[in-house]
């Protein structure tokens, strides 16, 4: 592969990438446009606590009879006027800190939040430096070949065969007409 196709490869991969992160960003801006249904936020909600008796399911996919009367302590709840987070840390208080879905955003908890912010800027950072030694190594090689006759320039001559070799080379340069 040339140095330029490297390059337009490399440019079109850098290209990608920043197009896809920036459909991803403006999705995630947008959010939703019609504010959600006391019925939508109950889901919501659920769907952010675990079912204390199935440990692997939410409190909204759960049909354990515990996960049916959490489902409707929050809707009572948010009818009440509760907010959500209001909500969830009622069910902290009574279940604890594993009840919770997602790991809470303080102490060691924030690290789970930050890890792939800081794993997307790693393999980004590694991602540039391979591509920049793979641009860097194209340009800085060494040929191999002559070429002229394209042999192999590899292997490398004692000074005596050097000196045998541009002999022979100056005499036939000489012979050519």
């Amino acid at each position: 592969m040339s140095a330029r196709r490297s390059t337009v490869s490399g440019v079109l991969l850098v290209t990608a990438v920043l197009v896809a992160v920036a459909a991803l960003s403006a999705t995630a801006l947008v959010g939703r446009a019609d504010p959600p249904t006391t019925a939508q936020q109950a889901n919501e909600i659920a769907s952010s606590l675990h079912c204390p008796v199935c440990k692997d399911l939410s409190a909204a996919d759960s049909p354990a009879p515990l996960a049916r009367q959490m489902r409707k302590q929050i809707r009572q709840q948010l009818s009440a006027g509760s907010t959500p987070a209001q909500i969830r840390q009622g069910f902290v208080a009574a279940y604890g800190p594993t009840v919770l879905m997602s790991p809470p955003n303080q102490g060691w908890g924030r690290a789970a939040h930050l890890a792939p912010f800081v794993l997307l800027a790693v393999a980004a950072l590694v991602g540039g430096c391979t591509v920049r030694r793979g641009l860097r190594s194209h340009d800085t090689a060494p040929a191999t070949t002559d070429p002229c006759t394209g042999a192999d320039r590899t292997r490398t001559l004692e000074p005596a065969a050097r000196r045998r070799v541009e002999q022979a080379l100056t005499q036939l340069r000489q012979e050519e007409p």
